[in-house]
């Protein structure tokens, strides 16, 4: 069990399990588990997703227009099913719509 945990090194006890199986090696699962935990052969677990460090800025408010467009789509669906969407940009200062862009084309939606 140690030379195949170690040759394989990304498998678990029930990978290994299968492999012990092929060499000819019969062993109840729930005794091959316990002597795996056992040798301390268990998967090393990956890191999880990186978070940002420290303290973000605050968002600086505009002070005239102009200074920062806020972007934003907007989707609906016609009543024959047909889906379209909308981008509106929007001045941050004034809250002033500046466009609204349709669009029916490409709205496949993920």
């Amino acid at each position: 069990m140690k030379a195949v945990a170690s040759e394989r090194r990304r498998f678990r006890y029930r990978r290994v399990h299968v492999m012990l199986d092929r060499q000819g090696i019969v062993m109840n699962q729930k005794k091959l588990r316990r002597l795996y935990r056992e040798e301390k052969l268990q998967v090393r677990r990956r890191g999880g997703r990186k978070r940002a460090l420290g303290t973000r800025r605050p968002m600086l408010v505009p002070d005239r227009a102009n200074a920062r467009w806020s972007l934003d789509f907007v989707s609906d669906a016609f009543t024959d099913g047909r889906r379209f969407r909308v981008l509106a940009v929007i001045d941050d200062y004034t809250r002033e719509c500046l466009a609204l862009i349709t669009d029916t084309e490409v709205a496949r939606f993920v």
